[in-house]
């Protein structure tokens, strides 16, 4: 054999010594490396996903006590129950606050139906002071329902719908006590209130924050005026 042939079949030896090594080392290396690749990829895209919806909840989080204060504002404005107790109370303080007398509220027929399912209770309402008395408290109970510039309704207090004001010189309505100034008069105000449909809760199973325990089902008797919304007598 010739140094040439001896070369020739080393070369060989050495190609088949390194196609043995590619397809038993190196081939299952890159195949490990490609599943390794599709692995990696598949769990950024997982860790993308759940940092998006981490960053989402963070942000629910962030916003849950504004809509928890809006949904108990709204349920003050429209309670699961009559409570006119906590009615009284409200319509009292305002009349406090603008020097006027509350003198009577009467309940109407019953509870009827109004739209979108919640009860109206009708009431006839009656207050005495000045002119000028009145007016104020007349305001008062009108701006506690505002149209915000998105065109919806900021609520402040029990929801009322007013729907006649008359006003009386004080001794004709039968409320004047002795002494009484002859600028006195007497403000009758039929007007609604209305409670959520049966069987709907208020915030069902939900708290003040997310983390926070059952919230007390006590009733609310704080001071807050009214809200008003007028309808043509």
């Amino acid at each position: 054999m010739t140094g040439r042939d001896r070369l020739g079949l080393i070369g060989l030896v050495l190609a088949v010594v390194l196609v043995g090594v590619w397809f038993l080392a190196v081939a299952p290396e890159r195949e490990k490396a490609a599943q390794l690749n599709a692995s990696v990829s598949t769990a950024s895209e997982q860790l993308q996903s759940a940092e998006a919806a981490l960053a989402s909840a963070r942000s629910a989080e962030a916003q849950y006590p504004a809509a928890y204060a809006s949904i108990v504002s709204l349920g003050k404005a429209v309670p699961a129950a009559e409570e006119v107790p906590s009615l009284l109370y409200q319509l009292a303080h305002v009349a406090d606050s603008r020097d006027v007398e509350f003198g009577s509220i009467t309940n109407g027929s019953g509870a009827a139906a109004a739209a979108g399912g919640f009860a109206q209770l009708p009431f006839t309402m009656t207050f005495s002071g000045s002119y000028s008395d009145l007016y104020g408290l007349f305001q008062s109970l009108d701006s506690s329902a505002v149209r915000t510039a998105a065109g919806g309704i900021q609520i402040s207090g029990r929801l009322l719908t007013v729907s006649s004001v008359k006003l009386a010189p004080a001794s004709a309505g039968g409320t004047a006590s002795a002494g009484t100034s002859s600028n006195q008069v007497t403000g009758t105000i039929t007007a609604s209130a209305y409670v959520l449909p049966a069987g709907q809760g208020l915030t069902p199973g939900a708290t003040a924050s997310p983390a926070a325990a059952a919230p007390s089902t006590s009733t609310s008797t704080s001071p807050t005026t009214p809200a008003v919304a007028r309808v043509a007598p």
